[in-house]
């Protein structure tokens, strides 16, 4: 059974959960899931744990291999109004169990927040409200790879999509400090309750490559934004805007500039196609890291991406997080924003610390955003 910790960015009095079993190459079949209130590590709120239920009523669901589903939809009714004060940054707890072999588990690497598993072939404990049957722990997602809550018409979705700086790699663990988060917290701030932001951001994600995703030949940093852009963004429930960092990746793996911004050009097509804004961010240097993504190479062809996406033209908007993070004497990353947060230790010139993502989270101009909140 797993036990999973997820922080929704709206609540609602209604939601629903989508399993996934995109990755995966043989049926798997969950039962007994519920979702819950958290109230420290595993432990569920009393009174809070609701049965999940699929398929008209049914109380498990079978996935077949390269699908996922949505449950039906899950009365929360101990949340009181989307913007009760008392949710803010609180947590869900969906605990469900996997009913014999999954084979390859969809799942994703860098959630940066502990979540709990049962000992294998303990059985079915998602209905429980202590943690006491889940004795170890995780920082990954398994199978879950959306929560939705039915939310007023006028909510104004933003995705952020990219690599692991998106992702959150060196922010603090269950510390909720990526840039995305603070982002979040200042449309909050300005919007109220008529915004939710969702991170789609995956470790090692490039923009190009792999040419084709298969199950049976993964890659660390999953399919590319080319391939996963249809469903990871667009696909998103009511999404209306897209905030982009990506490809220093491709570069480290030898790309150039200008396949790169090829490949920038189709995806925001197919935005707009979509009715999406797309607003570009600048790739934050890694010049120095020890990693092919440091070498004077590789930073010459990020400087003339981040040149194409400040004066192209081509982005509804412009987020210009290498400024706000470059040291402007070394071209590297600021020497502040350098230590790991989680782990410690000096960093690797590459991902941002707490510090460097509160820079980046501050750094993007909600005046970009506010055009979507007046036409509705």
């Amino acid at each position: 059974t797993f036990r999973l910790i997820v922080k929704p960015d709206l609540w609602g009095k209604s939601a629903r959960i989508r399993l996934s079993n995109v990755f995966g190459v043989r049926p798997v079949t969950f039962d007994d899931v519920f979702v819950g209130l958290q109230t420290s590590g595993g432990n569920v709120a009393a009174g809070t744990n609701r049965q999940v239920r699929f398929e008209r009523g049914r109380t498990s669901v079978t996935i077949p291999a390269g699908a996922s589903v949505a449950s039906d939809a899950i009365v929360v009714d101990f949340v009181r109004s989307p913007s009760d004060p008392l949710l803010s940054g609180r947590k869900l707890v969906v605990s469900f169990h996997v009913a014999g072999s999954s084979g390859p588990m969809t799942w994703h690497a860098k959630a940066l927040t502990t979540s709990y598993v049962s000992a294998p072939r303990a059985g079915s404990h998602g209905r429980e409200e202590s943690d006491a049957a889940f004795p170890f722990t995780t920082t990954s997602w398994y199978f879950l790879d959306a929560v939705d809550v039915a939310a007023a018409a006028d909510v104004v979705v933003v995705a952020c999509f990219g690599d692991s700086i998106t992702d959150g790699t060196a922010s603090t663990l269950n510390g909720d400090d990526r840039w995305p988060d603070v982002l979040s917290r200042r449309l909050r701030e300005k919007f109220g309750a008529r915004v939710s932001v969702v991170n789609a951001g995956i470790g090692g994600n490039r923009v190009l490559s792999p040419a084709r995703y298969s199950a049976a030949t993964p890659v660390p940093g999953g399919p590319s934004a080319l391939e996963r852009f249809d469903r990871d963004v667009a696909g998103l429930s009511g999404v209306s805007a897209v905030v982009w960092l990506e490809g220093i990746n491709d570069l480290s793996g030898g790309a150039k500039a200008d396949a790169v911004i090829a490949g920038m050009r189709e995806i925001v097509q197919r935005g707009r196609a979509a009715g999406l804004k797309i607003f570009g961010a600048t790739i934050v240097s890694s010049l120095g890291s020890a990693t092919a993504h440091g070498t004077p190479e590789a930073d010459a062809e990020r400087q003339a991406i981040n040149a194409y996406i400040r004066s192209a033209g081509a982005f509804d908007g412009v987020v210009d997080f290498d400024l706000a993070t470059r040291d402007p004497r070394t071209g590297g990353l600021r020497a502040a924003f350098q230590p790991n947060s989680t782990t410690g230790g000096p960093g690797d010139r590459l991902h941002p610390n707490r510090a460097g993502y509160q820079a980046m989270g501050n750094a993007v101009d909600l005046g970009l955003f506010a055009p979507l909140f007046a036409r509705r």
